[in-house]
């Protein structure tokens, strides 16, 4: 009722002749009496306000006109005649109706009644309140039609706003729907608001079957939707939901609003926004697309989006003459995708931003690396020329690689730093990756708001709507420690997915629809309209700056050759490249109109195009005369500085001063300082206190040791951040970096951020339930910073392999193919204990077989034989079963001269193991990482009486050392560990065979046969032992399976006995 009364209390005078000072006339007289077929306001039971019941007698109601007080009257008469407002309100009402022609008994007017509306009642006066001068309602019937026909044009605003991207001309062929349904929404059809009775002979139930035939029709939509002439003419009130209005307008004809609207929603632009659930950012919205005239463009606008675009297409047309068969996955078709992007970054810049990180397929690549970034033409034109690289690694195909550009924007004149990341044909794989770049850069920034660094992600139609990981980067969109403040999206929509139809490709409506999640506002654009696309792109801009979200620009074009430049789409899609091949490009049709409206001449489109052409021959002229190609051109992520004047064979310190340790021991393991108010659970202060013990005994457990470690870098200045699944208590309640008041929501203490005043940050965050789309994350973060320590743990090791694709594509293989390096360190718990095949192996064989170490090379003995090999190598695989290996082995991330991936399967019974403990002693300042731990007991002291070596990594030591002394082997049974499994310690494994020259050799471990580390480390050992034919290392354990582990309890304690009796078996 209240948008209703609202609504009626500007209605009246709007009406033409309805003059205020004699509306009640005009009701009685029946001004708008074109609604004899209607009833009154019946139904809403408005009560009449009344100070006493109704009289019995018309007569009754008027005693003030009897006897002597008709000369009373008369004077009030005369009086209100020359001024109404000189008698009361009540005269006035009176004299007012008597005027009209109200009856005996009909003119006066009763005072209204205080009394509260009963049920279902309400004031006419709520309603009509310009009835009457005084505001009070005559009792005279209401025409119900005024309400409902103002109610229905407000309905028809909203529909338009809410649908009107249905029915919006987006697509460039004129062949396809862009959100895949052919009929129009009844909101949409004018028929549906019952305005007047159609024409005779016409359908009242009317509907368009097709949207084509919206297209086709002209006049507007209005029209065509058949309303009668004088409806098109009348004029509504503008309600406060709409901008179509100019500023001096509060109404229009109904023809008017209805041309605006169509302009605003049903051209070449389809807006999403009313399923945003802001007010604020609604009308923000509806601003920016219905004022009239915000899309205008100046002269000089629009000849600068026309030379982009001419070099865009010239670009592209030029590699086509040059490279004729060359794979290049070009941009024709779409080639509005780079004046968006350009209009994104100068809007962008304009508004504050100073740094840009963007992911993007292949399609368009080497288009945006000429003209956006501006990268220098002869490095792209020189790797069509298949030249050898100068630099070591495998490379990439030309359109995977990325690139870091620091240039003059020409438009705002301030420097703009843009990065295109490497990206594999793994469509959308990068998204995060660019995510996680982008908030490390905002962070090592100071920037929280997003003001300074922002991201654009470029995405194909069928792969946002196809791959999992896009809703994975929307879903970390506003998460705390995930946000980038806002992403600008680019869907480079080509109607279709390699050979697929958009019909058998996705089951929503529009590619874009997973952006709703977020509430992202969607920009569907038809990108044969470059103004309207670069006005889209304009607001994009500006709704990231203003609200700091999400934004999605869907840019619907076509793909003018096949998946490639090789390809035939004709077998597959004749119909639409029959009509593909007879368009004109979007360069020919808007360089027509603007010699059309003059705005420039032929020569000076000729003269564009023409010195373009001349750029890229004259850059074409200069990569014909390269010898190399250097990947390191090609860098999407520069660390200035960072290796110049290192001894890359030099390894710095990992231990630390005892000092240190007891000091980030005792803060680990306090509550919060001068805070008595802060309720600690008791089984945290158990915890606490059980830590505190270790700390004064001088010895560490796995938690604390992971803790002096974070905690001795973040005193040395390195950013130390733990991502992932419950990270913050750990899977299995060992780690509590973060304390959580008892009694006060939202109340916390972080021991690792308060260990010094001048300590580096320290950020621990648990993640959405996501692997790959977190791993990504967390990657694209270590790449911002070397001096910085990213880790990302697995709630169970299991779960990694939903990231595989993050693992293979970029981690395992990213230095070899974009000379781009990584600290990242991967923390995956693993260990056979009983939990089922979903929860005990980490997969150690997939790591193991991705790294690229020569298992039949024994690298050349140096005092630089650790190092070198892990210079060499590219990704570091441990398995420690120490405390203190762990606390080297995570400052060694830091303490390399380079970066190198580490992944480490961390355990999980091992975390309270009594016997897995470490003192200080392997943690000070003289200690360091053991690649290998070997024997240390009394079989080691008489080597020659061994009859048995066994080798193992991880926990399984812990099982097979309590065997042997339950069995009474010490003496004859050595057991060595390996910690680093890859790279394999070739020294340190020859040097152990060698020590026990009478011992069988054999390899212990608790995972399956084919798999864990069996299969990498028996050809390594072969090597080491210069591969002798008279001793041979032998295997113990599981034997094949196809599953991980057994899901029975009963099963696997009897397989773990099995192993302990054949690792000791014949003794």
């Amino acid at each position: 009722m209240y948008r209703t009364r609202n609504l009626v209390a500007g209605l009246l005078p709007l009406l033409p002749g309805a003059a205020p000072e004699r509306l009640a006339v005009w009701l009685v007289k029946g001004y708008v009496q074109n609604s004899s077929a209607r009833a009154p306001l019946a139904a809403l039971s408005i009560r009449q306000y009344s100070a006493a019941p109704p009289p019995p007698t018309q007569a009754a109601a008027e005693p003030f006109l009897n006897g002597s007080s008709s000369v009373y009257v008369e004077e009030m008469y005369n009086s209100w005649l020359q001024d109404p407002k000189s008698v009361h309100a009540s005269w006035d009402s009176f004299f007012r109706n008597a005027s009209a022609g109200a009856g005996p008994g009909q003119a006066y007017q009763a005072p209204p009644s205080l009394a509260v509306p009963g049920k279902y009642e309400i004031p006419v006066t709520a309603l009509v309140p310009q009835f009457t001068s005084s505001g009070v309602s005559t009792g005279l019937p209401i025409d119900e039609k005024i309400i409902d026909d103002h109610l229905a044009v407000q309905a028809i605003i909203r529909s338009y706003q809410t649908r009107g991207h249905h029915i919006a001309d987006l697509d460039p062929l004129g062949i396809n729907l862009a959100d895949l349904d052919s009929t129009v929404a009844p909101e949409l059809q004018l028929s549906s608001y019952h305005f007047d009775n159609l024409p005779p002979g016409t359908d009242n139930d009317y509907q368009l079957s097709k949207k084509q035939a919206y297209y086709e029709l002209a006049p507007p939509l209005a029209r065509s939707l058949l309303w009668q002439e004088k409806d098109m003419d009348r004029v509504f009130k503008l309600p406060a939901t709409t901008y179509i209005g100019k500023p001096d307008e509060r109404a229009l004809p109904l023809r008017e609003i209805l041309s605006r609207l169509e302009a605003a929603y049903c051209r070449h632009i389809g807006v999403e926004f009313m399923f945003i659930n802001s007010l604020e950012q609604c009308n923000w919205i509806r601003k920016r697309f219905e004022t009239p005239g915000v899309m205008s463009l100046d002269a000089e606008g629009k000849r600068l989006l026309l030379a982009r675009v001419t070099r865009a297409a010239g670009f592209e047309a030029f590699l086509a003459r040059k490279w004729t068969s060359e794979k290049r996955f070009g941009l024709e078709g779409c080639e509005m995708l780079i004046p968006a992007m350009k209009t994104i970054i100068d809007k962008s810049s304009e508004l504050g931003v100073e740094s840009i990180i963007m992911g993007m397929p292949h399609r368009g690549r080497l288009n945006v690396l000429a003209n956006v970034c501006r990268k220098p033409l002869e490095q792209i034109f020189a790797q069509f020329a298949g030249l050898e690289a100068a630099d070591d690694g495998s490379g990439d195909v030309k359109y995977h690689l990325g690139t870091y550009i620091e240039r003059l924007n020409r438009v705002t004149n301030k420097n703009i730093r843009l990065a295109v990341v490497a990206n594999p044909s793994h469509l959308e794989a990068v998204d995060t990756i660019v995510q996680g770049k982008t908030r490390a850069e905002q962070f090592y920034k100071g920037d929280s708001e997003g003001k300074k660094t922002m991201s654009i992600l470029l995405h194909g139609d069928a792969a946002f709507s196809g791959q999992g990981i896009v809703y994975e980067t929307f879903t970390l969109s506003d998460l705390p420690d995930y946000t980038t403040r806002g992403t600008i999206h680019v869907v480079a929509n080509n109607q279709i997915g390699f050979t697929t139809d958009p019909r058998h490709s996705r089951s929503s409506p529009y590619c874009t629809d997973v952006a709703r999640v977020v509430n992202a506002p969607i920009f569907h654009v038809n990108a044969d309209d470059p103004e309207a696309v670069m006005h889209v792109c304009k607001v994009a801009a500006e709704w990231r700056a203003t609200f700091h979200k999400d934004v999605v620009v869907d840019l619907v074009s076509y793909r003018r050759g096949g998946h490639n430049e090789i390809d035939e789409p004709m077998f597959t899609q004749p119909l639409m490249y029959s009509k593909i091949r007879k368009m004109k490009s979007v360069t020919e049709k808007y360089s027509a109109k603007l010699i059309e409206e003059g705005t420039v001449t032929k020569e000076e489109v000729d003269d564009v195009r023409n010195k373009y052409e001349k750029i890229c021959e004259e850059a074409y002229v200069k990569a014909q005369k390269e010898t190399q190609i250097r990947y390191k051109d090609w860098l999407d992520s520069p660390w200035s500085g960072f290796f110049e004047g290192k001894n890359q064979l030099k390894m710095g310190n990992t231990g630390v001063i005892e000092e240190t340790l007891k000091h980030i021991g005792k803060r680990f393991s306090s509550t919060p300082p001068n805070a008595a108010e802060f309720v600690v659970h008791k089984g945290i202060e158990r915890i606490l206190r059980a830590r505190m013990e270790m700390v004064e005994a001088r010895t560490v457990d796995w938690a604390l040791g992971e803790a002096m470690a974070f905690g001795s870098l973040l005193k040395e200045g390195i950013h130390v951040r733990l991502s992932g699944q419950d990270v913050e208590r750990g899977t299995f309640s060992h780690r509590h970096h973060v304390l959580h008041h008892q009694t006060s929501d939202k109340s916390t203490y972080k021991p690792l951020c308060n260990l010094y005043p001048d300590q580096a940050p320290y950020t621990v965050c648990n993640s959405s339930l996501s692997e790959f789309g977190v791993l990504g994350f967390e990657l694209g973060y270590s790449m911002t910073n070397p001096n910085a320590l990213v880790c990302w743990e697995a709630q169970f090791g299991d779960f990694f392999n939903t990231a595989q694709c993050i693992i293979d594509q970029f981690i395992a293989s990213g230095q070899s193919k974009w000379v781009r390096q990584s600290g990242l360190v991967l923390l995956l718990p693993h260990g056979m204990e009983g939990m089922g095949p979903e929860h005990s192996s980490a997969r150690p064989e997939r790591f193991l077989h991705a790294c690229s170490e020569d298992p039949e090379t024994f690298p050349p003995e140096t005092e630089e034989f650790a190092i070198r090999q892990l210079h060499d190598t590219n990704m570091i695989v441990a398995n420690c079963s120490t405390p203190a290996n762990y606390f080297h082995l995570l400052r060694r991330q830091i303490a390399m001269p380079f970066r190198k991936p580490l992944i480490i399967f961390t355990p999980k019974s091992l975390l309270r193991h009594p016997d897995a403990k470490s003192s200080f002693d392997d943690m000070v300042e003289t200690t360091e990482f053991k690649r290998a731990i070997p024997e240390t007991g009394v079989a080691a002291n008489d080597p020659g009486s061994v009859r048995k070596v066994i080798f193992c990594s991880g926990k399984v030591y812990y099982e097979l050392k309590k065997a042997r002394e339950e069995r009474g082997l010490d003496n004859t049974v050595a057991i060595t560990r390996i910690e680093q499994i890859c790279p394999f310690p070739f020294d340190l494994i020859r040097d152990e065979i060698n020590k026990y020259p009478n011992a069988e050799l054999k390899w212990v471990q608790e995972e399956h046969k084919n798999m864990g580390a069996w299969s990498f480390v028996q050809p390594r050992f072969e090597t080491a032992m210069q591969k002798s034919s008279e001793r041979r290392l032998s295997y113990v354990g599981r034997g094949v399976s196809a599953s991980p582990a057994t899901g029975s309890k009963r099963q696997h304690l009897k397989e773990a006995a099995q192993l302990l009796a054949d690792a000791f078996a014949g003794l």
